[in-house]
């Protein structure tokens, strides 16, 4: 699995469960799901997120672009 990818299920998995939590618990668990969109929309533009860094850490690789793509 590419660190990308990883980012991608985390950050789900992370999405649904504050929800969750929000619904089932207390609502100021929606806030967290409010920080982990932020997150997502500034990692977007600055290609930095620090769970990246924690994934690479775990060994996980980056995605290598596929040759001509762009051209």
């Amino acid at each position: 699995m590419t660190i990308e990818r990883a980012l991608r299920a985390v950050a789900g998995l992370f999405v649904m469960l504050s929800v969750a939590l929000g619904y089932w618990l207390h609502p100021g668990f929606f806030l967290f799901t409010a920080f982990v969109g932020l997150n997502l929309f500034q990692s977007a533009f600055t290609n930095a997120c620090p769970a990246m860094a924690i994934l690479r850490r775990l060994g996980l690789r980056s995605c290598v672009p596929a040759e001509g793509v762009g051209r």
